[in-house]
């Protein structure tokens, strides 16, 4: 476990369990879901090379040639990248670095966690050093409901558009107005800044200015919010991610 403290902001990764946050705390409250035994829904963790799923775990070269991502964690599909059940290296001052397997060889990503005074900044860097793939990337930070103080969570999240998919959570490319959650979905067009309230105790605001954002909010121990340079089966979709992502998550008050 690799610890690092600010004034008010406590962080610790844990490098062989996906490089992820296993632990985020301000002042005495702890935003991470803790480790409950499945791997990918506890923690703050890195989503790539690809953030969501992929359809049957196939993506397409340059060349046109398939390629087969493991679909070990949601069968058929591919889903999140190797980031998450992979160990990273650390590289110090913050940064871990993860080096990609097979077909993503030569490929890698730089994270990088920056703690300010009253926020953290998340940031995932791509290299691809001759790899062809397809690639995004993506947070998958699951904040906690309860956080020991104040009551449960409350989400405060609106967006012009939300992406169809059907009943194997593809996107089919349609867009509708956004409905009533709960959400496992993907959002364009955000409006204002997403929020996290805990009445009486503080107040989580995520700021990025990612293109796609999904939201999941059917665990009853956290809320994730999670920009992504590109939204689940970008490929199918003919959309392509950039090769940086940041997002700032700061903290205050609720009083």
């Amino acid at each position: 476990m690799l610890n690092i403290d600010g004034d008010q902001i406590s962080i610790g990764i844990d490098l062989d369990q996906g490089g992820r946050l296993a632990s985020l705390q301000w002042r005495d409250m702890q935003f991470a879901v803790p480790f409950n035994g499945d791997v990918l829904r506890w923690g703050w963790y890195a989503m790539a090379p690809w953030a969501g799923r992929i359809k049957d775990g196939l993506v397409k070269d340059s060349k046109g040639v398939s390629h087969q991502l493991p679909t070990t964690f949601m069968p058929p599909h591919a889903i999140h990248g190797f980031g998450f059940f992979s160990s990273w290296q650390d590289l110090g001052a913050g940064k871990q670095l993860l080096e990609f397997p097979t077909p993503y060889n030569g490929a890698l990503v730089i994270q990088h966690f920056e703690i300010l005074d009253d926020a953290l900044r998340w940031s995932l860097e791509y290299e691809a050093n001759g790899c062809d793939l397809p690639f995004s990337l993506g947070f998958h930070p699951l904040i906690a409901r309860d956080i020991g103080k104040g009551d449960s969570a409350e989400l405060d999240f609106k967006a012009n558009k939300m992406m169809v998919r059907d009943q194997d959570y593809v996107l089919t490319g349609e867009y509708l107005p956004q409905p009533p959650g709960p959400w496992d979905d993907t959002f364009v067009e955000i409006i204002g800044t997403p929020e996290i309230i805990w009445p009486g105790a503080a107040r989580l605001t995520v700021e990025s200015d990612a293109p796609y954002w999904n939201v999941y909010t059917e665990s009853e121990d956290g809320i994730c919010l999670a920009p992504q340079t590109a939204p689940p089966n970008a490929q199918l979709l003919g959309v392509t991610g950039d090769n940086y992502i940041e997002a700032l998550f700061r903290f205050s008050e609720d009083l």
